[in-house]
């Protein structure tokens, strides 16, 4: 049985064979919708009602596989918390092709929890409904708060249990969306096997489509540099905590990929660690950038044989360009942050002023989201244990205000534009999904709606930017699988 739902035009299956495995989904039980993405659906120009049928649903969960399509679960290594991997891979996740979306984009079309594949290392490659509903919602709202993600097409119960350790719960199937699936740890496993041949390949397909501007291995290797600057400083201006930067974590493309342990902050606290596996905080909210770094430096190291003929002549070239990741970043980072604080111009001394915000919310466990959004209606105050803290700081705020002459009315909207109202918050979150384990979505949808809108006000749901009481705190986030 087969159906026809996506135009497919593989070009990942028309690499050499050692780049993947061909693996159908596993079929499941009893296939139910929980939620299509309506919109995107008709970006990759398929039919949501099409989608959302049973022979729509079916394709969705791994019961049938889409005419056209090439299902194949793609290989990498990967550094994860800084120990070398050499053969990972899709455990719980297959590719079944790509679209060409209506404005010429090539877009992956993927299943996670879709069974296992060979890279499963035991698993049962499968997902439970509360990280599916946490990377729809996450992943959507990022992409409406203008950061580059992966998107969710659609979530699909699968009427099977999933065992884990707190027991038996609901089965579920998300359909990914990404530029493409490609990851530092896909480079790093060639580099690793030492298969050129395999690395030049895939260095040739990655610049074909994503960077066709870059010249060669280190003309990619600048290019995912700045890419990955701009999408580090992006996280960090909404407070967010991927919670699990391995290196096969790590897009090439420059998206967000791999919504596991990830949150977004509450009160701010630079040091702040969300994974319950990040024991000793290595991708802690500050750390972010310099993890980034240093995860470059392992894809500049998996390219280094095609960077230069000479490894020394190699070396200096890609150390050169990996300098570059600081300015590139803090050039990001403040423009970011300027907005943030309504300034149309760049002054010398921005980030001292960016800073002393910084240091007061942390210090007054301020709630970042909050805190920024309430610049534009002069609540910011409040989220201060302090108030007289924040306004020691407002008085050279306004005045640096004042001196780029912009009326009260064009800077409260310059300050919604640039700070969110609302973002997906922890204990929102956690409530949703457990009242969809019970068989009640109304809470998650009420949060992929709001969310789909960040920088309204938005009055009938004003509660989602509530900071949470104590008993709300979310303290540890947890891993997918």
């Amino acid at each position: 049985m087969t159906t026809t739902l996506f135009s497919f035009d593989n070009s990942y299956a028309r690499l050499p064979e050692r780049f993947f495995a061909k693996v159908a989904p596993t079929p499941v039980r009893s296939p139910g919708l929980v939620k299509i993405n309506e919109g995107l659906a008709r970006e990759l120009g398929v039919d949501p009602e099409e989608l959302a049928s049973a022979a729509g649903v079916a394709a969705l969960a791994g019961n049938v596989v889409p005419a056209g399509a090439e299902p194949l679960a793609q290989v990498y290594a990967g550094h994860q918390f800084g120990g070398w991997s050499p053969r990972l891979g899709d455990g719980r996740a297959i590719l079944l092709g790509e679209v060409i979306d209506g404005s010429g984009r090539r877009r992956d079309v993927q299943l996670k929890g879709s069974g296992p594949t060979p890279y499963s290392r035991r698993g049962d490659g499968r997902a439970w409904l509360g990280p599916v509903l946490r990377e729809y919602v996450v992943s959507e709202a990022m992409h409406a708060l203008g950061v580059p993600t992966t998107r969710a097409l659609a979530a699909v119960s699968t009427g099977e249990p999933v065992l884990r350790e707190r027991g038996a719960l609901p089965g579920a199937v998300l359909t990914r969306v990404a530029a493409s699936h490609v990851r530092v740890g896909t480079l790093q496993y060639f580099a690793g096997r030492g298969d050129e041949e395999g690395l030049r390949a895939l260095v040739e397909y990655v610049i074909a489509r994503h960077y066709p501007a870059a010249e060669g291995a280190l003309g990619l290797l600048e290019a995912v540099i700045a890419a990955q600057a701009r999408l580090v400083a992006a996280w960090m201006a909404v407070g967010f905590i991927h919670g699990v930067m391995n290196t096969d974590n790590t897009s090439i493309s420059g998206e967000t990929i791999d919504y596991g342990p990830c949150a977004f902050m509450d009160g701010f606290d630079p040091n702040k660690v969300f994974s319950s596996i990040d024991e000793g905080g290595r991708y802690a909210y500050s750390n972010q950038p310099q993890v980034m770094l240093w995860n470059l430096a392992q894809l500049a190291n998996a390219l280094l044989p095609l960077i230069a003929a000479e490894r020394g002549a190699a070396i200096a070239a890609a150390t050169s360009a990996l300098a570059g990741f600081s300015g590139l970043y803090q050039a990001a980072w403040l423009a970011h942050f300027r907005a943030k604080l309504g300034l149309r111009e760049a002054r010398e001394g921005d980030l001292g002023l960016i800073e002393g915000l910084l240091g007061r919310m942390a210090a007054q466990e301020a709630d970042f989201t909050r805190t920024f959004r309430g610049l534009a209606d002069g609540s910011a105050r409040a989220e201060f244990k302090a108030p007289a803290v924040f306004e020691d700081w407002a008085i050279g705020w306004r005045a640096r205000l004042a001196e780029e002459g912009a009326t009260v009315v064009e800077r409260g909207a310059a300050l919604r534009a640039a700070n969110p109202g609302l973002i997906p918050r922890n204990h929102r979150i956690e409530e949703a999904i457990q009242a969809a384990v019970g068989g009640n979505l109304a809470p998650f949808e009420r949060l992929v709606a709001a969310l789909s809108r960040p920088f309204e006000d938005q009055p009938a749901h004003a509660a989602l930017t509530a900071a949470p009481r104590p008993e709300e705190v979310v303290r540890a986030t947890f891993c997918g699988t």
